[in-house]
């Protein structure tokens, strides 16, 4: 429990310190006849590339990735969408999500698997462009092959948590 309020106070941490990321052209009324969610009733942002704003990936991710938050805030309910920049070789143990996650590839090659234990011959090749997305509690393991972008879509509260504890990365940086 003590992990979970930890990775949820981070998550929080790093959403304020991302911000809001919206552009001049939020428009301020929806269409007519639709329905929208709290979060985005009467809202159109619009992100060129010079307008995300690129950090350091989370503590509970593998140090050397880079993390853009596009929407949503990951400690909140309510759609969330982010992205990832990671090197060549670039791992992240099983791991599972409390939500749906969808990833989309935008480049390189991200290899996603599916189980307990990181066995690069259980995992998938997905080049630019896939798609890919697993359901709630699945246990799964990814690593990339040259330098690879995703974007990861959920509903918050997002987490990440190991199959195996001892991999969580944020352990290791905290000294716990």
């Amino acid at each position: 429990m003590k992990r979970t309020a930890a990775i949820a106070s981070v998550l929080v941490l790093l959403a304020a310190a991302l911000g809001a990321q919206t552009s001049a052209d939020e428009k301020k009324t929806a269409p007519a006849g639709k329905k929208m969610s709290a979060a985005h009733a009467g809202k159109h942002v619009v992100l060129a590339p010079p307008d995300i704003q690129w950090k350091d990936a989370p503590p509970t991710l593998p140090a050397g990735a880079k993390f853009a938050l596009l929407e949503g805030d990951p400690a909140k309910a309510g759609p969330v969408t982010m992205r990832l920049k990671m090197p060549d070789g670039y791992k992240i143990q099983p791991h599972w999500h409390p939500g749906i996650e969808h990833v989309t590839v935008l480049s390189g090659t991200a290899n996603i698997g599916v189980g307990d234990k990181f066995d690069e011959s259980k995992g998938s090749a997905l080049p630019a462009g896939a798609f890919s997305y697993m359901s709630p509690g699945m246990h799964h393991f990814f690593w990339t092959k040259g330098a690879t972008e995703v974007q990861v879509h959920t509903m918050g509260p997002w987490a990440l948590h190991y199959v195996n504890p001892a991999d969580d990365p944020s352990k290791a940086r905290s000294g716990k």
